[in-house]
This record gives C-alpha cells, sequence and structure tokens, in this order.
C-alpha cells in the first residue's frame, strides 16, 4: 500500500473540520484526521492515487471520472458513492479542504488568531485571542463581539462558516491578505483591518499544580506534538506524577501519539491495526520513563489517535485512566486523489490495543469513573500511586 492510512473524522464533522480545529476552544473536528507510519502527508493523496485502489476506492474513483466527463460535479458524485458504500468514517474533501487539513496537521494555519463561539442568541463572541497574533496587536479582547467580515454580517452563522470568512477560504487568501472586520464591546462599535498571518497551533500546554504536579494537556496531535510531550516529561521535577489530559483530544497524526507513547515506555507495542487484511504493528521507542506516576484523563471527545494512545498505556499498566468512556473511533483511512482533484479517505481496516481490544464503536472504559472535579480525582490517585 502507497500512501497513509488515516485515522479520519466522522463524515457528518467534515466540512469545515480543519477550520473548527483551528479557530475553536474544543477542537473536536479537524484533528480526527490521523496518520500511520509512511511517507509526508503532502504527498499522500497523490501516492496513493498513483497505485491501483481496491474496492470502495475503485467505485467513488469511478463514479467521480463519469460524472466529470457527463460535465457534472465529479466531488458531488464521489460523495454519493461514499455515502451509498456505508463507509461511516469514509469523506470526500475538495482539494483546498484538503490543503487546509494537511496545514492544521503541519501545526500551522492563516488566519487572525481569534477563537470563537456562537451565544444563545445568535451573536458571535471572541473566546480567546492568540498572543502575538495580528488579532491581538489590534487590541481585540475576548469577550468581544464579531459583527461583520468584509462587510458580511455573521450573527447567527455557523462558527465554522464565521471562521471561512476570517481566513478567507472562498478566496483563497494567503497570509499578507487584508480582511475587515466589524466589532462591537459594550456599547462601542468599529471597523479594522487586519492581515492575516502564518500562526502555529498550540497543541501541547503544561501547567503546574500547587503541589507540584505537572499537567500536560494535548488538544490535538499535530507534528511536533510528540516531542513537546517528551520535552514536557524532560522538565517535571523527578519523581513528581504527571496528568496528562487528553479530553477533547479528537486526534491527529498517529506518528505523533506513538512518539508521546514512548516518553511513557519503554519501548513495546502501542497498538496494532489491519490494512485490508493485512496484519501490522506500531511500536514504542525505547528508553521512555517508566517510573514517574502517571493519570490520564480521558472523556466522550476523546477519539481516534488520542484513543490509541490512551490504550496503550492502560493495557501496559503505565497510566491510571480517570474520566468517561472514549468516542470510539479505531478505523483506518486511506486517501485517494480522484478525478477533478478532490480526494477521497475510505476506511481500508481497524486497529486495536495491545492487548487486543477493538476501539472503534466502543470506546475506552476509564479505569475510574468521574465526570466533575476530575483532575481532583487524578490528584488523589497520584498520591495512592506514591506522589509525593
Amino acid at each position: 500500500m502507497s500512501g497513509r492510512d488515516l485515522f479520519c473524522q466522522p463524515r457528518r464533522m467534515r466540512r469545515g473540520a480543519a477550520l473548527t480545529l483551528l479557530f475553536t476552544s474544543v477542537l473536536v473536528a479537524g484533528a480526527a484526521t490521523g496518520s500511520l507510519p509512511g511517507p509526508d502527508r503532502k504527498s499522500s493523496a497523490d501516492a496513493a492515487g498513483s497505485a491501483a485502489p481496491a474496492g470502495r476506492h475503485v467505485d467513488v474513483a469511478e463514479a467521480a471520472a463519469e460524472a466529470m466527463a457527463a460535465g457534472e460535479s465529479p466531488m458531488e458524485a464521489a460523495e454519493r458513492a461514499v455515502s451509498r458504500s456505508g463507509d461511516r468514517w469514509g469523506a470526500v474533501y475538495s482539494q483546498g479542504e484538503y490543503e487546509e487539513f494537511e496545514e492544521a496537521l503541519d501545526g500551522e494555519y492563516t488566519g487572525v488568531g481569534l477563537w470563537a463561539r456562537r451565544e444563545r442568541d445568535g451573536r458571535i463572541e471572541v473566546t480567546k485571542v492568540r498572543t502575538g497574533s495580528p488579532a491581538a496587536v489590534a487590541g481585540i479582547r475576548a469577550g468581544d463581539r464579531l459583527r461583520s467580515v468584509d462587510g458580511e454580517k455573521v450573527a447567527g452563522r455557523p462558527v465554522t462558516e464565521v471562521v471561512s470568512l476570517l481566513r478567507g477560504d472562498a478566496t483563497d487568501a494567503p497570509a499578507g491578505t487584508a480582511v475587515k472586520l466589524g466589532l462591537e464591546r459594550g456599547t462601542r462599535a468599529w471597523d479594522l483591518t487586519l492581515r492575516r498571518a502564518t500562526l502555529s497551533t498550540d497543541s501541547v500546554t503544561v501547567r503546574k499544580l500547587a503541589d507540584g504536579i505537572t499537567v500536560v494537556r494535548i488538544a490535538s496531535f499535530t507534528k511536533g506534538s510528540g516531542d513537546a510531550v517528551r520535552a514536557a516529561l524532560r522538565q517535571a521535577p523527578a519523581g513528581v506524577g504527571v496528568i496528562l489530559d487528553l479530553r477533547g483530544n479528537s486526534g491527529g497524526l498517529v506518528t505523533e501519539a506513538v512518539t508521546a507513547a514512548s516518553a511513557f515506555l519503554d519501548g513495546g507495542l502501542v497498538a496494532t491495526y489491519d490494512v485490508d487484511g493485512d496484519q501490522r504493528a506500531l511500536h514504542a521507542e525505547p528508553g521512555g520513563d517508566t517510573g514517574r506516576p502517571l493519570v490520564a484523563l480521558v472523556d466522550g471527545g476523546t477519539m481516534s489517535a488520542a484513543e490509541l494512545l490512551t490504550g496503550a498505556l492502560q493495557d501496559r499498566g503505565r497510566a491510571v485512566v480517570v474520566g468517561s468512556r472514549t468516542f470510539g473511533k479505531g478505523s483506518v483511512q486511506m486517501p485517494s486523489r480522484l478525478p477533478g482533484g478532490s480526494v477521497a479517505e475510505l476506511t481500508v481496516g481497524h486497529y486495536r490495543t495491545p492487548s487486543g481490544r477493538a476501539v472503534d464503536g466502543r470506546g475506552i472504559t476509564p479505569d475510574l469513573d468521574a465526570d466533575q472535579q476530575v483532575v481532583e480525582r487524578a490528584e488523589t490517585v497520584l498520591s495512592g500511586l506514591g506522589d509525593s
């Protein structure tokens, strides 16, 4: 098989997925795709398309080609073919969407540095401003409301559409292009023009609790996040416990999840997976910190590559898992370039934890159920594991 295998997000979440990844604090969609070992992701669709696709890939490619020959939309035909196939996780991306997705997984995006949400009355509120971003330099603050983008009113629109306007997706706006925002703060209303910039995603954040415990939160597995986890572990005080917060982590690059696992394991199996019946395995690198007390926090938003990491740490007896049952996304997708330039990602197999547990449709059950005061429960667990 050429190209990369992908752990992808649900089709119902596909539209605007990379946009949601970059501009919402929950990161529920854009990071759900992940890649298994193979060539660089940016060449994966072309590489897969250059090989002889099998099964559903052939059907979808044929549907796209027939539509293109008939003067119809090959992407729409491909989407219909995927829908008919019954592939729960299959998805079709336009060329632009796929490029945005790759950009997001590389840990960079083009934008102004705003996180936003839609309030109950439909107004769009800024929830966070990235330090040093064009929005921050212009003085925009959390709590400000966004009235318009390039003259288009945004009240009542889905956040993904608002983000698309901010990024200039319809006009393929690169870094340096201008975007005019209408804002309000209390009774004040004003307009300003920003220039988009290339920004990086903060997929790994670290904080220390009062008792010295280090909390490492992984929002998504983008490029470099595995090494960031390793660095955080090296900087944590010797012998003090770590809380690995995977709540709301909808996945990402599986290679990065394996690197993160290597920070806590001394080699050994992380997961097995199959591609069209061919069994394969993922292994941690040797030399990880196996003695430090560790608790992993999960919830219903923990998906895909994050579940792979959770399952490995739980099955290997390396971490106590605290929280609620994870999402249950354990299928493997492979990309294929279609006539017209769009990309189809279709299911070719599933992965299992080191003990052989299937995750898809089942999720991972935590060792300790906790819906509230989860971090406090984790601290209590760490004290029982010998944390000082």
